[in-house]
This record gives structure tokens, sequence and C-alpha cells, in this order.
């Protein structure tokens, strides 16, 4: 390996460091605080490096990785995204008597897949990368043993995703026998025989099959609620953010690839597209249960993605990134809100549980309700710029109908975003009665502290990252 590519892979490799110390810590001795901070430092060092790395990129790393200024911002957002679920991660598990350093070891794998994700030129390690991710998800889901609802959601989820990991597989297979070569970026250059039959659009709509389940888009979004609900409230933030960057990221440069100008192609992702923006928000307006409501919320926000895909080019891939760097910080913001919340023996997760939480404690819902408004793309915050940003992108291909649909839809999910802040600011007997003041730990309170600062930055001030960003994207 040359000086330049020992530099750029730093970030992956001091991840991959930072697991091996805790393995072997976690041998010597269990310290849950000492595997708190190992992991918490062996990510924050993994994304201190991406400014070395970024002075040696682009560079190909054999045939199965590229590093370039994209996989740098993925992978930073990844590694932001993964520290915050740290610090959540650790009053929570402090309260409970689960095994707790092993959780560190998994999410720290589960960040690497998703890192080496974003980074995968080649069919191999695009499938070793995401069997990474899921396999560390597997067991993050069911963490908490002894309970019956994470053990269920953790069933499911490998059974749907062992059978999306098959279509993805099967896809990859009819599309190196079109294609003739397992590198994506070799494509163009290989001008396959095969490329435009049928065959070879079957591979296509496999391999999306796929990145659907992952992405949880309809109608691959039935695993969605269930797992929400079941996994532990960090995990759940894990699942909806670092699961998640890895795949956006693939799934941009893929597209990008493949130079995608088909109509078949364009046409299914956007038919995903609007029926994700609706039945989210429309299945979103039936719940109790807050997880189950951001479950349905993130499919919807799904299909906002989309439309900046479909838009493509520089500004849609730039407007695409950006809203999930909003998503990314509001919906961590708003599970740590939740994870501050819980107690030992029970999650808050439910209306009742939030009820007249502003007379209990007036800055945790204010920073709750700070997070359900990015999500509903209100201005000042980070989601109702990366809105903005994707439906700029929309106009500027003409894609009237999904703009048309992203706001009806934007507007459906108005209506419950505002029961979630209504329940907060309501009067209730258990507010009036209960004398304890409701506050996050010191750690939670840094992590949120962080989160809600990011909010507003990117909400007002949008220009340093987008600008990286915008460099970033241009493939």
């Amino acid at each position: 390996m040359t000086k330049s590519a020992l530099i750029a892979s730093l970030p992956l490799l001091l991840l991959a460091l930072t697991s091996l110390a805790v393995m072997v810590g976690i041998a010597v001795k269990r310290d849950h605080r000492a595997a708190a901070i190992m992991s918490f430092g062996g990510v924050a060092i993994s994304f201190a490096s991406l400014w070395p790395a970024a002075s040696a990129v682009p560079i190909q790393l054999s045939s199965l990785l590229v590093i370039d200024r994209y996989a740098l911002v993925y992978m930073g957002l990844v590694l932001a995204a993964s520290a915050a679920v740290v610090l959540l991660s650790y009053p929570y598990l402090e309260a409970r008597s689960e095994h707790k350093e092993e959780f560190y070891l998994l999410l720290i794998l589960g960040t690497l897949g998703s890192m080496v994700l974003a980074a995968s030129s080649h069919m191999a390690s695009v499938f070793l990368s995401l069997e990474l991710l899921s396999i560390s998800l597997y067991a993050l889901i069911a963490y908490p043993r002894t309970e019956p609802l994470p053990l269920e959601a953790g069933i499911k989820y490998l059974v749907l995703a062992a059978s999306s990991s098959a279509f993805l597989l099967f896809g990859f297979a009819i599309m190196f026998v079109t294609e003739g070569t397992m590198e994506f970026s070799l494509r163009s250059a290989a001008s396959p025989a095969g490329a435009g039959t049928s065959a070879y659009l079957a591979g296509i709509v496999l391999v999306m099959t796929g990145i659907g389940f992952k992405l949880a888009v309809v109608p691959f979004h039935l695993w969605t609620p269930d797992v929400y609900q079941g996994a532990p409230l960090p995990v759940t933030a894990f699942v909806a953010t670092v699961s998640k960057g890895g795949v956006f990221a693939f799934l941009l440069r893929w597209l990008q690839w493949r130079s995608v100008t088909s109509n078949q192609i364009l046409v299914i992702l956007t038919i995903i597209a609007i029926a994700s923006m609706l039945a989210g928000n429309l299945l979103a307006l039936r719940q109790t249960n807050i997880k189950r409501l951001l479950a349905y919320s993130s499919i919807a926000h799904m299909g906002y993605f989309l439309v900046a895909v479909i838009a493509g080019g520089n500004l849609g891939r730039a407007a695409a990134t950006y809203y999930l760097a909003g998503y990314v910080v509001t919906i961590l913001g708003a599970f740590g809100c939740l994870l501050a919340l819980s107690h030992s023996t029970s999650e808050t997760e439910t209306f009742e549980d939030i009820r007249g939480l502003f007379w209990r404690s007036p800055v945790l819902a204010s920073v709750f309700t700070g997070m359900v408004l990015s999500l509903a793309g209100i201005p000042l915050t980070a989601g109702f710029l990366g809105k903005f940003y994707v439906f700029t992108a929309g106009a500027s291909s003409a894609t009237w109908t999904l703009l048309t649909i992203l706001i009806i839809s934007s507007t459906i999910g108005l209506v419950y975003y505002l029961h979630v802040i209504v329940a907060m600011f309501a009067d209730s007997d258990r507010a009036q009665t209960n004398d304890d003041r409701t506050t996050p730990g010191i750690v939670s309170g840094i992590a949120l502290a962080a989160l809600t600062l990011a909010l507003f930055v990117l909400g007002v001030y949008p220009g340093p990252l987008w600008n990286t960003i915008r460099a970033a994207t241009s493939l």
C-alpha cells in the first residue's frame, strides 16, 4: 500500500482498529465506561482523520473501493451520527442489567460496514459491507435478550433482511452476466451486449429491491414500524441514521455510474417516491406510538429523498445529501429526547408518556419541539432547508408531479407532527401532580445540545456544508 492509499484509508483503518481495541478490552475486563470512552474516542479520531485523508483523494484502492471527497463526506456524516448514538446509548445502557460492552462493538462494526458501503465500487465490496452492517443490526435490534418485543423485531428483521440480500445478490449476478464486469465504474467502458435487454432490466429491478428494503421505501417498508417499535431506542436511532447513510451513498453513486437515463428506471423510482410520500404520511396519522409514528414518517422522508435522486445531476445529488444530513441531525435529536425521558424499566414511546412534558421539563420539551418542527420542514430548521434544496432540484428538472405530491404529503405530515407538539404542551393531571423535574443526564445533555445547535446552524447558515457537499457530489 502506498503512502497516499494509507492516508486516504485512515478513517476506515482507525475505526477497524477501534473495534479490535474494544473487543480486546472486553476480553481483559468488563467495564462499561471504558468501553463507551474507547468507542467514542475511536469514532472521534476516525472523524478527525477525514481531513488528512482529504489531501490524498481521489484514489482507487484495488478494484473494490474508491476513496474520494464524495465517500469522505458520507463517512463523516456516518461517523458523526455514530458518535451521537454512542453518547445517547451510555446512560440508557447504564440503567440496565444487560451486558453492555458488546453493544458498542456491534455499533462500531455496523458503522464500519456503512462507511465501506459509501466507498464501494465493486459488487463484492457492496455485498460484504451490507452484510457486515446487517449482521450487526440483527444483534443490536434483539440486544435485550430477556424482552419479547426486541426479540420479535430482531427475528423479523433477520428474515426480511436475508430475503432482501438474496434479491440483491441475484440482481448482481444477472448484471454481471449482462455487463461482463463486477466493477460498477467500468460499466460504461465495457459496453456489454446484454445491456438494455429484459434480463439486464430484471437485474436492475432486483438490485433496487434490495436497496429499497434497506431504505424502507414502499412497497418494501412493512418491517419498519415493527422494528422501530421493538428495537431499543438507541438502536432505532442507529437504524434510522447510520444504517441508511451508507445505502444512500451507494445508491447515488451507483445511479451515477449507470448514467441513468432509462425511462423504465425513472418510472419505477417515481412510483416508489410517490407511494412512499403518501403512504408514510397517511399511515402516520393513525399512530399513537411515537416510535411507530417516526417509522412511518421516515418512509415519507425517504420519498422526499428520492425526489432529489430522480432530479439527478450535481444539484440533485447535492440536495439529496444535504437533506440526509438534516434528517440525520433531526431524527437523532428526536430519539435522543425520548431516550432522555426513558426510565430503567420502560421507554418513553406513547403520547401519554410525553403529555404535559413542557410543564415538567421546558428545556427538553423545547428541544423535542424543535426536532419535530424540523421533521415538518418549518423555517429556521435543517429540515426546511433540506426540503427547499430538494424542491429546487426537482424544479430544475421539471418533475412537477413529484413536487405536487411532495407539497400535499408534507401538508398531511403537519397534522401528526402537531399532535406530538400538542401533547407536550397539554395540561394533564400527571404534569400537575408530578413534582419531579425531568432532566437529561450530562452525557445525554451534551449530545442533545450539539444536535440542537446543528439543527439551527444547518437551518440558518447552510453555506459551509452546502459548498462542501456541492464540491464532493460533482462526480
